[in-house]
Protein backbone atom coordinates (compact mmCIF):
# COMPACT_ATOMS: atom_id res chain seq x y z
CA UNK A 1 0.00 0.00 0.00
CA UNK A 2 1.42 3.56 -0.67
CA UNK A 3 1.21 5.76 2.42
CA UNK A 4 1.63 9.22 1.82
CA UNK A 5 4.07 11.73 1.68
CA UNK A 6 7.36 9.24 0.10
CA UNK A 7 6.93 5.84 -0.85
CA UNK A 8 7.68 2.06 0.11
CA UNK A 9 6.63 -1.15 -1.26
CA UNK A 10 6.60 -4.54 -0.79
CA UNK A 11 4.27 -6.69 -2.17
CA UNK A 12 2.43 -7.62 -5.68
CA UNK A 13 0.28 -4.66 -6.87
CA UNK A 14 0.84 -3.10 -3.55
CA UNK A 15 2.88 0.11 -3.24
CA UNK A 16 2.85 2.42 0.46
CA UNK A 17 4.23 5.99 0.25
CA UNK A 18 5.56 6.61 3.23
CA UNK A 19 6.85 9.71 5.17
CA UNK A 20 10.73 10.41 3.87
CA UNK A 21 12.60 12.72 1.08
CA UNK A 22 12.67 9.45 -1.07
CA UNK A 23 11.19 6.08 -1.79
CA UNK A 24 13.34 3.80 -0.23
CA UNK A 25 12.94 -0.42 1.24
CA UNK A 26 16.12 -1.83 3.01
CA UNK A 27 15.66 -4.84 1.07
CA UNK A 28 15.21 -3.12 -2.29
CA UNK A 29 17.59 -3.28 -4.96
CA UNK A 30 16.74 0.07 -5.63
CA UNK A 31 15.89 4.04 -4.22
CA UNK A 32 13.34 6.52 -6.04
CA UNK A 33 13.68 10.03 -4.98
CA UNK A 34 12.63 13.56 -6.28
CA UNK A 35 15.28 15.30 -8.43
CA UNK A 36 16.86 18.73 -7.69
CA UNK A 37 15.57 21.39 -10.47
CA UNK A 38 14.15 24.72 -10.40
CA UNK A 39 11.21 23.09 -7.95
CA UNK A 40 13.66 22.66 -5.24
CA UNK A 41 16.20 19.84 -3.91
CA UNK A 42 15.47 17.01 -1.46
CA UNK A 43 11.75 17.07 -1.99
CA UNK A 44 9.77 14.61 0.03
CA UNK A 45 7.05 14.55 -2.96
CA UNK A 46 6.02 16.54 -5.71
CA UNK A 47 3.05 19.20 -4.85
CA UNK A 48 2.18 21.71 -7.83
CA UNK A 49 -0.47 24.26 -8.62
CA UNK A 50 -1.66 24.27 -12.20
CA UNK A 51 -4.45 25.67 -14.30
CA UNK A 52 -6.40 23.76 -16.12
CA UNK A 53 -4.87 22.90 -19.75
CA UNK A 54 -1.60 23.55 -18.53
CA UNK A 55 1.70 21.40 -17.82
CA UNK A 56 4.70 20.32 -15.16
CA UNK A 57 7.85 19.19 -16.34
CA UNK A 58 9.59 17.45 -13.77
CA UNK A 59 11.63 14.29 -13.16
CA UNK A 60 12.60 11.98 -10.51
CA UNK A 61 15.43 9.96 -9.83
CA UNK A 62 16.51 6.01 -9.56
CA UNK A 63 19.51 4.80 -7.78
CA UNK A 64 20.43 1.28 -8.43
CA UNK A 65 21.52 0.29 -4.75
CA UNK A 66 22.35 -3.29 -5.98
CA UNK A 67 25.47 -5.15 -7.57
CA UNK A 68 23.28 -6.33 -10.72
CA UNK A 69 22.13 -4.18 -13.47
CA UNK A 70 18.27 -3.62 -13.43
CA UNK A 71 15.27 -3.11 -15.81
CA UNK A 72 12.37 -1.12 -14.05
CA UNK A 73 8.82 -0.59 -15.53
CA UNK A 74 7.99 3.35 -15.39
CA UNK A 75 4.18 4.38 -14.57
CA UNK A 76 1.31 6.42 -12.79
CA UNK A 77 -1.47 5.81 -11.10
CA UNK A 78 -4.38 7.44 -8.99
CA UNK A 79 -4.10 7.74 -5.16
CA UNK A 80 -7.57 6.15 -3.39
CA UNK A 81 -8.02 5.43 0.70
CA UNK A 82 -8.16 1.99 1.62
CA UNK A 83 -10.53 0.13 3.88
CA UNK A 84 -7.86 0.72 6.60
CA UNK A 85 -7.46 4.07 6.10
CA UNK A 86 -4.01 3.99 3.89
CA UNK A 87 -3.39 5.68 0.49
CA UNK A 88 -2.65 2.79 -2.02
CA UNK A 89 -1.96 3.83 -6.29
CA UNK A 90 -4.26 2.05 -8.65
CA UNK A 91 -2.75 0.88 -11.82
CA UNK A 92 -3.99 0.63 -15.75
CA UNK A 93 -7.41 1.38 -14.58
CA UNK A 94 -6.44 5.13 -13.28
CA UNK A 95 -8.86 7.84 -14.76
CA UNK A 96 -7.65 11.08 -13.52
CA UNK A 97 -3.65 12.38 -12.32
CA UNK A 98 -2.83 8.91 -13.05
CA UNK A 99 -3.61 9.34 -16.65
CA UNK A 100 -2.28 13.04 -16.93
CA UNK A 101 1.45 11.95 -16.22
CA UNK A 102 3.61 10.69 -19.11
CA UNK A 103 7.19 9.69 -18.33
CA UNK A 104 9.38 10.24 -21.13
CA UNK A 105 9.91 6.39 -20.73
CA UNK A 106 8.13 3.10 -19.96
CA UNK A 107 11.20 0.93 -18.51
CA UNK A 108 14.74 2.21 -17.29
CA UNK A 109 17.73 0.41 -17.35
CA UNK A 110 19.69 0.95 -13.95
CA UNK A 111 23.26 -0.12 -13.50
CA UNK A 112 25.32 -1.21 -10.57
CA UNK A 113 25.50 1.95 -8.00
CA UNK A 114 24.64 4.30 -11.18
CA UNK A 115 21.50 6.86 -11.07
CA UNK A 116 19.16 7.90 -14.11
CA UNK A 117 17.25 10.70 -14.07
CA UNK A 118 13.92 10.19 -15.75
CA UNK A 119 12.00 13.17 -16.50
CA UNK A 120 7.99 13.41 -16.86
CA UNK A 121 5.07 15.49 -17.70
CA UNK A 122 2.09 16.09 -16.24
CA UNK A 123 -0.95 17.67 -18.72
CA UNK A 124 -3.56 18.56 -16.96
CA UNK A 125 -6.97 18.44 -19.28
CA UNK A 126 -8.69 21.36 -20.16
CA UNK A 127 -11.73 20.56 -18.55
CA UNK A 128 -10.46 19.47 -14.99
CA UNK A 129 -12.58 19.45 -11.75
CA UNK A 130 -10.88 22.31 -10.04
CA UNK A 131 -9.54 21.20 -6.37
CA UNK A 132 -6.98 18.80 -5.48
CA UNK A 133 -6.24 15.82 -7.37
CA UNK A 134 -3.50 13.07 -5.85
CA UNK A 135 -1.66 10.10 -7.61
CA UNK A 136 1.95 9.12 -7.58
CA UNK A 137 4.70 8.03 -10.33
CA UNK A 138 5.98 4.28 -9.67
CA UNK A 139 8.70 2.33 -10.62
CA UNK A 140 8.58 -1.42 -10.22
CA UNK A 141 10.37 -5.02 -10.77
CA UNK A 142 9.39 -7.75 -11.29
CA UNK A 143 11.55 -10.87 -9.98
CA UNK A 144 10.46 -14.95 -9.84
CA UNK A 145 6.54 -14.00 -10.46
CA UNK A 146 6.70 -11.59 -7.61
CA UNK A 147 6.07 -7.75 -8.49
CA UNK A 148 7.37 -5.11 -6.43
CA UNK A 149 7.57 -1.55 -6.74
CA UNK A 150 8.77 2.27 -5.15
CA UNK A 151 6.36 5.23 -5.89
CA UNK A 152 6.47 9.15 -5.01
CA UNK A 153 3.20 11.01 -4.39
CA UNK A 154 1.96 13.77 -6.79
CA UNK A 155 -0.11 15.86 -5.27
CA UNK A 156 -1.59 18.25 -7.86
CA UNK A 157 -4.46 21.29 -7.08
CA UNK A 158 -5.76 22.73 -10.11
CA UNK A 159 -6.53 26.00 -9.62
CA UNK A 160 -10.17 27.31 -9.21
CA UNK A 161 -12.89 27.87 -6.07
CA UNK A 162 -11.53 25.73 -3.72
CA UNK A 163 -15.15 24.11 -1.40
CA UNK A 164 -14.44 21.78 0.93
CA UNK A 165 -17.72 20.02 1.93
CA UNK A 166 -18.68 17.01 3.94
CA UNK A 167 -21.47 15.14 4.76
CA UNK A 168 -23.23 12.48 6.94
CA UNK A 169 -24.78 9.82 4.54
CA UNK A 170 -26.49 6.48 5.62
CA UNK A 171 -27.04 7.78 9.27
CA UNK A 172 -28.68 5.02 11.51
CA UNK A 173 -29.11 4.46 15.33
CA UNK A 174 -29.64 1.25 16.86
CA UNK A 175 -30.63 0.68 20.76
CA UNK A 176 -28.97 -3.07 22.16
CA UNK A 177 -30.49 -2.79 25.34
CA UNK A 178 -28.67 -2.72 28.49
CA UNK A 179 -28.07 1.01 28.11
CA UNK A 180 -25.85 0.60 24.47
CA UNK A 181 -26.75 1.84 21.45
CA UNK A 182 -24.74 2.52 18.05
CA UNK A 183 -24.35 5.07 15.63
CA UNK A 184 -23.52 4.16 12.20
CA UNK A 185 -23.09 6.34 9.17
CA UNK A 186 -20.80 7.54 6.33
CA UNK A 187 -18.46 10.65 5.54
CA UNK A 188 -18.73 11.48 2.25
CA UNK A 189 -15.96 13.85 0.93
CA UNK A 190 -18.51 16.09 -1.36
CA UNK A 191 -15.96 18.61 -1.84
CA UNK A 192 -13.32 19.20 -4.29
CA UNK A 193 -10.20 19.14 -1.73
CA UNK A 194 -8.78 16.21 0.19
CA UNK A 195 -10.48 16.58 3.70
CA UNK A 196 -10.59 14.87 7.12
CA UNK A 197 -13.42 14.59 9.81
CA UNK A 198 -13.34 15.39 13.17
CA UNK A 199 -16.50 13.75 15.12
CA UNK A 200 -19.05 13.64 17.85
CA UNK A 201 -22.03 11.66 17.83
CA UNK A 202 -24.39 11.54 20.79
CA UNK A 203 -28.32 9.35 21.49
CA UNK A 204 -31.08 11.28 23.16
CA UNK A 205 -34.38 10.77 24.34
CA UNK A 206 -37.48 13.13 23.63
CA UNK A 207 -37.28 16.67 23.60
CA UNK A 208 -33.27 15.96 23.53
CA UNK A 209 -33.46 15.12 27.06
CA UNK A 210 -31.05 11.95 28.48
CA UNK A 211 -28.40 12.88 26.04
CA UNK A 212 -25.93 10.36 26.23
CA UNK A 213 -22.36 10.91 24.39
CA UNK A 214 -20.01 8.62 22.73
CA UNK A 215 -16.58 8.61 23.83
CA UNK A 216 -13.57 10.12 21.78
CA UNK A 217 -14.22 9.36 17.92
CA UNK A 218 -10.68 9.24 15.92
CA UNK A 219 -10.34 11.61 12.65
CA UNK A 220 -11.24 10.01 9.86
CA UNK A 221 -8.15 9.61 6.93
CA UNK A 222 -8.08 12.12 4.62
CA UNK A 223 -10.38 11.81 1.85
CA UNK A 224 -10.38 12.25 -1.53
CA UNK A 225 -12.93 14.16 -3.19
CA UNK A 226 -15.77 11.79 -3.80
CA UNK A 227 -14.92 9.27 -1.53
CA UNK A 228 -16.42 8.06 1.27
CA UNK A 229 -15.60 6.58 4.69
CA UNK A 230 -17.87 3.86 6.79
CA UNK A 231 -18.13 4.90 11.15
CA UNK A 232 -20.18 2.57 13.50
CA UNK A 233 -19.53 4.26 17.00
CA UNK A 234 -20.72 2.99 20.36
CA UNK A 235 -22.77 5.13 22.69
CA UNK A 236 -23.58 3.93 26.20
CA UNK A 237 -25.91 4.82 28.95
CA UNK A 238 -28.90 5.33 26.42
CA UNK A 239 -32.12 5.93 28.37
CA UNK A 240 -34.75 3.71 26.20
CA UNK A 241 -37.40 6.47 26.28
CA UNK A 242 -39.35 5.58 23.42
CA UNK A 243 -37.87 8.13 20.67
CA UNK A 244 -34.00 8.27 20.28
CA UNK A 245 -32.33 10.42 18.10
CA UNK A 246 -28.51 9.93 16.93
CA UNK A 247 -27.01 13.15 16.38
CA UNK A 248 -23.60 13.52 14.53
CA UNK A 249 -21.32 16.63 14.04
CA UNK A 250 -18.65 16.55 11.52
CA UNK A 251 -15.73 18.96 11.87
CA UNK A 252 -13.96 19.36 8.32
CA UNK A 253 -10.16 19.36 8.18
CA UNK A 254 -8.00 20.72 5.33
CA UNK A 255 -4.48 20.37 5.02
CA UNK A 256 -2.28 22.59 2.65
CA UNK A 257 0.80 20.68 0.95
CA UNK A 258 2.69 22.70 3.77
CA UNK A 259 0.98 20.41 6.09
CA UNK A 260 -0.99 23.67 7.65
CA UNK A 261 -4.55 22.28 8.97
CA UNK A 262 -7.37 24.55 8.73
CA UNK A 263 -11.51 23.76 9.56
CA UNK A 264 -14.07 24.60 8.02
CA UNK A 265 -17.65 25.15 9.17
CA UNK A 266 -19.15 22.17 11.18
CA UNK A 267 -22.00 19.78 9.19
CA UNK A 268 -24.54 18.25 11.20
CA UNK A 269 -27.03 15.28 10.87
CA UNK A 270 -29.87 13.55 12.99
CA UNK A 271 -31.68 10.42 12.49
CA UNK A 272 -34.56 8.61 14.91
CA UNK A 273 -35.25 4.94 16.48
CA UNK A 274 -38.10 3.85 18.38
CA UNK A 275 -37.07 1.79 21.35
CA UNK A 276 -39.36 0.10 24.18
CA UNK A 277 -39.06 1.99 27.71
CA UNK A 278 -40.02 -2.01 29.29
CA UNK A 279 -39.61 -0.17 32.87
CA UNK A 280 -42.14 2.30 32.21
CA UNK A 281 -44.84 0.10 30.81
CA UNK A 282 -44.35 -2.59 33.51
CA UNK A 283 -44.95 0.50 35.96
CA UNK A 284 -48.04 1.41 33.55
CA UNK A 285 -49.21 -2.32 33.55
CA UNK A 286 -49.06 -2.01 37.52
CA UNK A 287 -50.52 1.89 37.79
CA UNK A 288 -53.57 0.09 35.11
CA UNK A 289 -53.94 -3.60 36.43
CA UNK A 290 -54.19 -2.10 40.29
CA UNK A 291 -56.71 0.98 38.86
CA UNK A 292 -59.01 -1.73 37.89
CA UNK A 293 -59.00 -3.82 40.93
CA UNK A 294 -59.55 -0.73 42.61
CA UNK A 295 -62.54 -0.48 40.43
CA UNK A 296 -63.54 -3.96 41.05
CA UNK A 297 -63.49 -3.90 44.56
CA UNK A 298 -65.33 -0.58 45.19
CA UNK A 299 -68.04 -1.58 42.78
CA UNK A 300 -68.47 -4.83 44.58
CA UNK A 301 -68.51 -3.07 48.07
CA UNK A 302 -71.38 -0.97 46.24
CA UNK A 303 -73.66 -3.47 45.18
Amino acid sequence: MLRLPGVLLLAVGAVVLGAGTAAADDSAPWQVKTAANSYGSNRANYSYTVAAGGQVQDAFVVVNRGKAPLELAVSAGDAFTTSSGELDLRGPDSKDLGTWVHADRKQVRVLPGKSVQVPFKIAVPADARPGDHLGGVITSLTQNDVERRLAIRIRLRVSGALEPSLSVEDLKVRYAGNGDATVAYEIHNTGNTIAAARQTASVSGPFGQLKSQSGAIADSPQLLPGESWKVSVPVKGVTPAGRLTGAVELLPLVTDAAGSTATFAAVQSTTHAWTIPWVVLLLLVLVVVGAVLLIRRRYSRAS
